[in-house]
C-alpha cells in the first residue's frame, strides 16, 4: 500500500507525481479551471425517488448569489466517463458487518464500470489513509484489493475525502468532461484525521467531486457521523444512505449506480464574472414544478487571478 500523501505539482493542468513525498495538509494545489463559466452537473426526482429525465434547458433557472443567470448551454449526461474514489473504513467500529461492505462494494464496481471509459480507485482508512487500489479500468484488481482489507484501528476520513480529492481525482482534465464521485463506506466518526471537516468538503467542492455516503450506523440512533456524512453529501449534491439491515447495503450501492448515470449538465457564465478566490453560492431551481427534488451542488470556489 501507499500513503495518499503523494505531492502533485500542476502546471497546464498536466500532473507531476513525487512518490511518497511530505506535504503540509493545509496546502491546497492550483486547480486549472475555465475562469469564464461554471459547469453544474446534478440530478431531478420525483418525491418518490424516481429519476425526472424528460426535462429541458427552458425548464430550469440558475442562481449565483441569488443572482438570476443565463444558462449557455444544457445537456442529459448519461454517458460522462466516471473517475469514482471508493473509500472503506477499516476502523474497528464496523468490524461486525465488515464482510458484507466488502462483497456489495464490489458488486458496485462490477456494475458501474465500462470497459476502457470508467476508472475507479480504493482507498481505506483507519487510523490513516491508504491507497489500496491505485486508479484503474479493472474491476478485478479492485475487487482484489477490496478483498484484502481488514478492520482495525482509529478513522482518518476526512483525510481520505482530502487526499483522494488532491492527489487523484482532480488529474483528468477539462473537468466537465468526467463525472467525478466519492462513494464512503463509513459511520462519520472521524478521529484521527489531520485535515478539518471543511477543508475536506472545500477540496472537493473545488475538485467537483460528488460524495455519496453509505453510512454503517445501524442503530436507528442518528449519531454525530451521521450528520456528518448527511452534510458531505448535501453539499456536493450528493445522497446519503442509511441501510439498517446488512441486506440493504447492495441496494444503497445500487442506488448510486443508477444515480450516476441519471444527470443534467449546465454551463453558465456569471455575472458578474468575479475571480475573487471566494465562495459563491448556488441554486438550481424548475419554477412551479415543487413536486420535483433537485440534488446539486450548493456552491463553487471561483478562481483566483
Amino acid at each position: 500500500m501507499r500513503t495518499l500523501a503523494a505531492l502533485l505539482v500542476f502546471t497546464g493542468g498536466l500532473a507531476a507525481q513525487a512518490p511518497d513525498a511530505k506535504v503540509e495538509t493545509t496546502q491546497l494545489p492550483p486547480i486549472v479551471v475555465d475562469v469564464t463559466r461554471v459547469n453544474l452537473l446534478f440530478t431531478v426526482t420525483d418525491r418518490k425517488g424516481r429519476f425526472v429525465t424528460d426535462l429541458g434547458k427552458e425548464d430550469f433557472q440558475v442562481f449565483e448569489n441569488k443572482k438570476k443567470q443565463t444558462i449557455s448551454e444544457f445537456t442529459a449526461e448519461t454517458d460522462l466517463p466516471l473517475r469514482l474514489a471508493i473509500l472503506i473504513d477499516t476502523s474497528n467500529s464496523i468490524r461486525d458487518r465488515f464482510r458484507f461492505e466488502q462483497e456489495a462494494a464490489i458488486e458496485f464496481i462490477n456494475s458501474v464500470m465500462r470497459p476502457r471509459q470508467d476508472k475507479a480507485m480504493v482507498v481505506s482508512f483507519d487510523t490513516a489513509a491508504e491507497i489500496v487500489t491505485d486508479m484503474t479500468d479493472d474491476p478485478e484488481k479492485l475487487a482484489q484489493g477490496i478483498r484484502g482489507l481488514r478492520p482495525g484501528g482509529g478513522t482518518a476520513l476526512y483525510d481520505a475525502i482530502f487526499y483522494a480529492c488532491r492527489d487523484r481525482l482532480i488529474r483528468d482534465q477539462p473537468r466537465h468532461k468526467f463525472r467525478r464521485a466519492i462513494i464512503i463506506v463509513s459511520d462519520g466518526d472521524d478521529n484521527q484525521s489531520r485535515v478539518t471537516r471543511d477543508q475536506a468538503l472545500e477540496l472537493a467542492q473545488k475538485a467537483d467531486v460528488v460524495i455519496y455516503s453509505i453510512s454503517t450506523n445501524i442503530t436507528r440512533t442518528e449519531t454525530d457521523g451521521d450528520k456528518v456524512l448527511k452534510y458531505l453529501t448535501a453539499e456536493t449534491g450528493g445522497q446519503a444512505f442509511f441501510p439498517f439491515k446488512v441486506q440493504d447495503l447492495a441496494q444503497s450501492f445500487e442506488n448510486i449506480a443508477n444515480e450516476l448515470r441519471h444527470q443534467y449538465n449546465i454551463f453558465y457564465q456569471p455575472v458578474p464574472l468575479q475571480a475573487d478566490g471566494l465562495y459563491h453560492a448556488i441554486e438550481v431551481k424548475v419554477p412551479g414544478r415543487k413536486d420535483l427534488v433537485i440534488r446539486a451542488r450548493k456552491g463553487y470556489y471561483a478562481p483566483r487571478l
